[in-house]
Parts: C-alpha cells; structure tokens; sequence
C-alpha cells in the first residue's frame, strides 16, 4: 500500500470498492487523507477477495499493528533519523491501517517545505507487526542564477541582492522571494511595471541542484506628468512641491533628482511635508487623502488633498522639576519667546541639539547623562499655546570604562590618548560630540561608522562604548610617461599615515609595513635620467614622548634639474649648429643647472585657548640652492644662495569630516622669517643673495555650510606677502607667489623655491601683473611669465558641493566653482578690484590608494594678452587636497 503527496496537489478523490496489488515483493496501500486540502490516490485492481487484501489489509476493517522498524530511502542529503522523528511515527507505535497517523506523518514531513514527494510503503506484515518505508524525494537546492534583460553592470547589482539565496532548497516561497526582492530593486528606481519570471532547471553536473533562469522586463520607467495641490492656501505651490524631495514632476533640466514615482518615497515625502508644515506653525497639518492614477497608461499624476489648519504661536513657558539651574538661565539658552512661531522641532533641537547651545548640554556637561526634558502642552488657547518643560535632573555619572570595537589596525593607545572622555571623569556631552569629530579627523576610520554609545551602569556610572570601523589611509603615488628628448619620466610616491616605527623590526607586523601607531612616513621619487630628478622623505611623530599631542616632523628633500643633458640631446637630434636650435634659445636657456638641498625640523603643539581646535607649529628650515644660468629665476642666474629661515604658524581646524566636508572652518596665519642680514651686516655686500632674507605672511581661511538638501557651500580667502627688513635690500628672488592652472607646478625644477597657488580656467603659473621693471625684461625676453612669481597674491574661491557618493572606498562629489585672484610683481601696482576671474564645474573623487583627484573645466573670463592662447585652459587635472 502506498500514501503519496506531490507539493499538495493530489488528483480526485477515490471512490467504488479498492483492491490489493503486489508488485516485487511489496504490498502498495492507499488511503484518503484526513485533511481536506490532501487527497491521495489508491491504484486498484480487481481481486478475487474484493475488500478483503491478500495480506489481511482490508479498508473496511481498519486492523492495529504495532511498528516493528521504520527505514527511511530516497533521500541524498537530509538526516534519516530526523526525518523519522518529524513525521511522528516511532518504533514500537501501535497504529491502525488505514489510519490517521499515516496520513498525518504524510502532512508533517511536506510542511517543512523541502520534500517534494513523499510515499509511505509496507514493506512487511508479519505477526501483527508492520514494516514502513519512508520513501522522499527531496526538493533541489539552488546552485546558480541566470539573468536575462539585463546589461552587465545591472547583473551585478542583482545577483549581489539575491545571491544570499545560493544553497538553499528551493520552494515556492524561496521563488516568490526573489521575485519580489528583484522587483522592488527596480520599483525603486521608477520601473514600476517590472516583470520578473523564473523558471528552474535541473543542475546536469550536481545532483539535486538547479539553476534558476530569471528574465526580467524593466519596461519603461514611470514618471509623474502632474501634482495637483488641494487645499493649498498659505504656502505657495511650489514651495510645497519642493519638499517633495523623491517625488518630482518631470522636467528637461531635473539631473540630481529625475522624476520617478516610488511608493515607499512618497509616503516618506508626505510625512516630510507635514513635518514642514509644523516647522511653520500649522500644528494640525496633515495630507488628508491622496490620488495616484495614470491618465495615458504609462505616466501617473498625484492629487494630494492637505488640510493646512491654522498657525499656532507661544504663549507661556513654564519650568517644573528644575532644582539645579535657575528658570531664567534655562529660559535664556531655551531662546523662546512669548509670540514665537510654534516648531516642535526647532524646539527639541534648542533642548537636546547642538552642544554648549542646547539645554540638555547644560546638564550632561555637568555629569547629568539621566538628564531628560519633555515638553507639555498643557493648554491650547485659539492659535496660543502653553508649554510646560517637565525636567528630571536625575544625578551626576562618571565614567567607568572605555570600550573599543572595530579597531582592527590601530592600536588602542592611539585612540584612547585622542578621546576627551576619560575614566574618573564627568560624563560630558560636549566632550563625547567632540571626541567622535576627532576621531573622524584622524583620517582612520569611516567617518560615517564612527558611533559612540553612553552605556548607563547600575551604580549610577557610564561605560562609554566607540565602534568604528577601519579604512585604508594610505596614499601612493605612481606614473610615467614619456618626455620626449627626455625620455621616460616616473614618479614613486607613497604616504603612510598610520606607520609604527616601533615595530619596524617585527617583521610579523609588516603588511606592507608595521602601521598602527598613527605616526606619518612619506617617500616620494621622481626621475627622467639626468634632465630632472628629486627625491623626499619626511616622518611625523603626533605624540612626541607619548604624554602630550605635541607632534615632532623631519624632512629632507633634494631636487636636481641638468638642462646641460637636454642640450646635450638637442644637439644629437638636430646637430650642434643647427638653426632650429637657435630658435629654442640655444645656451642661454638649456645650457645650465638648478639644484636644491634641504632639511626641516618642525615642532606642533596643540593649544587649549581660545579653544581645543587652536595649534601652534614652529619649523627650522635650511635650503641651499645651486644655480647656473638659470633662465627661469628672475634676479639670480648664477651663485649658491642659503636660506635659513623659521616658520610659525598658528591654526584652526574644525572640519566635522576631512573628504567631505558640510559644515566647519580651518585657518591657517603663518610667518617666515629669515635673519636680517643686511642690518647685523651693515654694509652692502657684492653676493646679496648668498644668505637669503626677508620675511613672508601668508593666510588660509575655509568655510563650509550647508544651504539646501545636500548642497553645501564652501567658501575660500587666501592671501600672501612677501617682505623685506630695509628698502635697500633686495626681495628675495625665491618664495614667490606663482598664480594659475592646477597649483601643482610644471614638473620640473624651476618651481622649486615657489608657492604655487592655482587658478583654474587659466595656464600654470600665468596670472600675474608685471611691475614696470618686469614688463621692460618680459618684452627683452630675459623673464618668462610662467615662471615669474609675485610680491604679493589674493585669491577667493566660491563653491556649492553635492555628494554623488559617500563610500569611504570611493568618495565622489561635484561641485560649481567661481574664482578670482591676481599676484603682483610690485607693492604700488596692487589693486585688490583688478582680479582674474573665472568659473567652471569640477568633480572630485576620493580614493584611499590615491588620494583626492580632481577634474576641472574652467572659463577665465579676463584673458591675458601677449602669451599663447592668452594664458586659458580649459581642463585642470589635481592631485591632493589643495590649501591654495
């Protein structure tokens, strides 16, 4: 006799009078299940006995039997013993066949949902005793997907969905799942007629596996041809349709926010509209009802009905529960007046927002972390309400611990030494905002994973638990190119920022070197042969002696530029007589040398005045420089010059996130000063230059804010002066200021000894207004402009910011940009009016291996007369974040 089932689905129900049929030795019974969703199937025959089974199995006269064993086949992959036990039957088990207990040990094993057919067989009758069979056929697992209607990178984007899914034995459910999962990827892009259909195929190679071959149709994405706003009467229309931030009507120019309707979005844009609303002070604004139909079949419009109701305002403000701080301080910080527009948002941020403005600061700072207060209205009076400010002061924690998790490279002494909050301390809120803002601007962690969690414990202490996440800090640097007569030109850069110089020897902490200590190495190559060479290597320790953030840097650099080797060249190419070598300029251009050594020590000190962002940075720096016949350095062509000098600069740094910046601001004031010679000498001297003198001023002022959505404005000073200690020195022919293009110099030696500051929209190193002097050399041909520095410099930078992307492995904005600025070759020319303008659109893309790459397009809109292409350019290509 035999049960069956198939996923549920049985065919009719028996009827008339069955038989017995022995096949190889086995007696087949069927029998009606007892549930009515499960019918079974009795193969009959005809037999003599009629009711009455050879065996003594008869349908009409149920008989018991005891279970004498119980085997379990067909099965490849799931345990027999648990399948035993799921269907209920037991050795030993009395049981009447038919009977129930058959029919519910059927049902037991196909609601697990991985058999797909399941046959009970009495394999023996003997005594009284009965012998099962547990026959099954296991439902496939899935072994891979197959996708069509989709191009590639589509592919990935679903299968990284869907691919969880892999290894599972697929049943209806599972198939229903991935339908819907696939569809919703692409409802929330806008295709909201998407067709998903999966057709399983068995796997040839693995048994019991399959594939599932998915062909979806996107079809076409559906927009929104209209909003019709009813009940609109003191907010302006398009006001309103602004704040429907991801539901927007189509328009030819919408790039950032294309329309589509997703309808996850438009609940979540209503609910932001009436949030709106309540900012405004219409307290009982709501969208009453709203319409989503399609006029044409493909397109939708939206009707939205909105209640607006009236505009509420302050009245009276009471405080209860306040025994610490006086009513009139918690009313000041609070900022709330009688006639106030009613904004129970901007509210709870004047009570639990910004640190040091908000009321909860107040307490928290103080140690109160169960500090809470909760606004009540407590009396509506036409368009009047009374607030009462219900407070539980609750009592002073300290901090008991601090935990660290996800700091898998950097070690925990590094973090603990930078975080405000302490064991033994206060408990503070100020210091817990500022501590998690610090460690974003260590540039080691994911700025957006950093999470600090206060952790009450039950003696009235705090744990304070930090959670980030490691990201790559590392920069390299590495190109080549071919130069011409010059040849191969390669650069080898590499910057580690997280470097342990104490485990330089352990050669079990190098990957690719010891890291993990926050201390900063940078080596940094570059070579084409003879023509150019120069080679730099610098190390910062940010804790020297490990007590104090007092950082200690060493630097030594050398840079080499032969053009005797590019003569050299020339004339193996076109003959040493040859008149277009004349016309390059011959030796008086590219018969000479430029060489630069130098070394710098620098001491940082942070400062607790005016505030925790202030630092101080002192550096003792020599350069020695080696010239002959230089071209490209106006007022020394020949000699050894020295330059000793001492640079100070004070700073600020409050920037909430070092790739991408919302909100904040960073300063830098810095001054250079080189011994006055000429006054200790006291009497001119023939070699003016051999030790160089003079003093220089530079400013760097960046401010950042958001303006609208993600939008974010960044705004930029920079200034420079160059300076000497008597009007009858000379100014110092190195340090100058070099305006245009990119900043980054023309990848040679000639701007060494330079501040390159960019101007995009115009040439390297062309934005420059000639003294009266320069002009006569710049028409002589003594001078080129490209390199001829300034006196003095002002430039001013205005951009709006919009991320593209936020990942820390590839950080994406992009940004418009509007700029000015000039340089002065004398101090009675200046003209702070007469700038150079220009403007243009920019993205920038931050990866972890590389750095801050930036792409611009820019148009001057003051062209330089006299010079090739009158000094534009359109695209500028750079490297790193620039200060200038």
């Amino acid at each position: 006799m035999i049960f069956t089932s198939k996923k549920y689905q049985f065919n009719q129900p028996f009827s008339g009078i069955p038989t017995i049929r022995l096949k190889k030795g086995f007696l087949f019974i069927a029998l009606l299940f007892s549930s009515t969703e499960i019918f079974a199937q009795l193969r009959i025959g005809v037999g003599r006995q009629g009711a009455q089974s050879a065996n003594g199995v008869s349908y009409e006269r149920p008989q018991e039997y005891t279970i004498s064993k119980i085997t379990v086949s067909g099965v490849k992959f799931l345990d027999p013993n648990t399948l035993i036990s799921v269907s209920g039957l037991n050795v030993n088990d009395k049981i009447s066949i038919p009977g129930e207990r058959i029919s519910t040990a059927i049902r037991r094993l196909m609601e697990q949902g991985i058999i797909e057919d399941v046959a009970i067989n009495i394999v023996k009758i003997e005594g009284g005793k009965v012998e099962l069979d547990i026959n099954l056929r296991e439902r496939p697992r899935l072994n891979k997907f197959t996708f069509k209607g989709l191009r590639k990178g589509e592919i990935e984007t679903v299968s990284d969905k869907v691919k969880s899914n892999k290894g599972k034995v697929i049943t209806d459910a599972l198939i229903k799942n991935i339908q819907l999962t696939i569809k919703k990827i692409y409802v929330d892009k806008g295709f909201l007629n998407t067709n998903v259909q999966i057709k399983q195929v068995s796997d040839t190679i693995r048994a019991n596996n399959a594939t599932l071959i998915v062909s979806i149709d996107k079809k076409k994405k559906v927009k929104i041809n209209d909003i019709k706003l009813n009940g609109v009467e003191e907010m302006p229309d398009w006001r309103v349709l602004a704040k429907l931030k991801s539901t927007k009507i189509k328009a030819p120019l919408r790039i950032f926010t294309p329309s589509k309707f997703v309808p996850k979005k438009f609940e979540e844009d209503k609910q932001k509209l009436v949030e709106y609303y309540n900012k405004k002070g219409y307290r009982d604004a709501q969208v009453t009802s709203d319409s989503v139909y399609s006029p044409d079949g493909r397109n939708l419009n939206i009707v939205l009905n909105i209640n607006e109701g009236h505009k509420f305002y302050y009245r009276k403000i009471t405080w209860t529960g306040n025994y610490l701080r006086k009513t009139e301080d918690l009313q000041r910080i609070l900022g709330v007046e009688k006639g106030d527009v009613y904004n129970p948002e901007d509210l709870n941020k004047r009570i639990n927002g910004i640190p040091q403005g908000d009321v909860s600061s107040m307490y928290m700072d103080d140690g109160y972390l169960f500090f809470s207060c909760t606004p009540i209205e407590v009396a509506v009076d036409g368009d009047s309400i009374d607030i009462e400010m219900r407070i539980i002061e609750g009592k002073q924690a300290t901090i008991n611990r601090i935990i660290l998790n996800g700091n898998t490279k950097t070690s925990d002494h590094v973090i603990m030494r930078e975080l405000l909050t302490r064991p033994g301390q206060k408990f503070s809120k100020t210091e817990l905002i500022e501590s998690q803002q610090i460690l974003a601007r260590m540039n080691y962690f994911d700025p957006q994973k950093i999470e600090p969690k206060p952790i009450p414990q039950a003696d009235g202490t705090v744990d304070i638990e930090y959670n980030v996440e490691e990201k790559p800090s590392d920069n390299i640097e590495l190109s080549g190119g071919w130069g011409g007569l010059q040849g191969f030109v390669g650069t080898f850069g590499v910057v580690f920022n997280n470097f342990s110089a104490k485990n330089i020897t352990n050669l079990n902490k190098w990957r690719p070197l010891p890291a993990g200590d926050g201390q900063k190495l940078a080596l940094r190559v570059q070579a084409s042969g003879r023509f150019y060479q120069t080679y730099s290597v610098s190390f910062t320790e940010p804790w020297l002696g490990g007590k104090k953030p007092n950082s200690f840097t060493v630097s030594v650099f050398h840079t080499s530029s032969d053009n005797r080797a590019y003569q050299r060249a020339l004339e193996r190419q076109y003959g040493a007589n040859s008149p277009y070598l004349s016309m390059l300029g011959g030796a008086s251009i590219y018969n000479g040398y430029f060489k630069n050594t130098g070394a710098s020590l620098t001491y940082g000190k942070r400062l607790n005045w005016p505030d925790r962002n202030f630092s101080f940075n002192a550096s003792l720096s020599y350069q020695r420089y080696n010239v002959d016949n230089s071209y490209f350095i106006p007022g020394f062509q020949k000699g050894v010059a020295n330059d000793l000098s001492l640079i100070t600069a004070i700073s600020r740094y409050a920037l909430d996130n070092p790739q991408f910046t919302r909100s904040g601001s960073q300063f830098t004031l810095s001054a250079t000063f080189n011994p006055p010679y000429s006054i200790l000498r006291g009497t001119p001297t023939t070699d003016k230059f051999k030790w160089i003198e003079g003093h220089k001023w530079m400013f760097d002022g960046d401010w950042y804010t958001p303006i609208v959505g993600k939008f974010i404005l960044h705004a930029k000073a920079n200034l420079g002066f160059l300076g000497k200690y008597s009007s009858g020195s000379d100014y110092s022919p190195f340090g100058r200021f070099i305006l245009g293009g990119a900043g980054l110099g023309m990848q040679n030696a000639m701007n060494v000894g330079a501040e390159l500051i960019g101007l995009r929209g115009y040439d390297e190193g062309v934005v420059h207004e000639l003294s009266m002097d320069e002009a006569e050399r710049y028409r002589k041909g003594e001078i080129t402009l490209s390199r001829l520095g300034g006196l003095a410099y002002s430039k001013y930078t205005a951009e709006i910011r919009y991320p593209v992307s936020l990942n820390p492995q590839a950080t994406i904005f992009l940004q418009v940009f509007a700029e000015a600025g000039n340089s002065w070759g004398s101090y009675k020319d200046i003209n702070p009016f007469k700038l150079r303008r220009t403007a243009g659109v920019g993205a920038r893309i931050f990866m972890p291996a590389f750095g801050l790459l930036g792409l611009d397009f820019g148009q001057g809109f003051d062209p330089i007369p006299g010079i090739p292409n009158r000094g534009l350019k359109s695209f500028t290509f750079s490297i790193g974040q620039q200060i200038r």
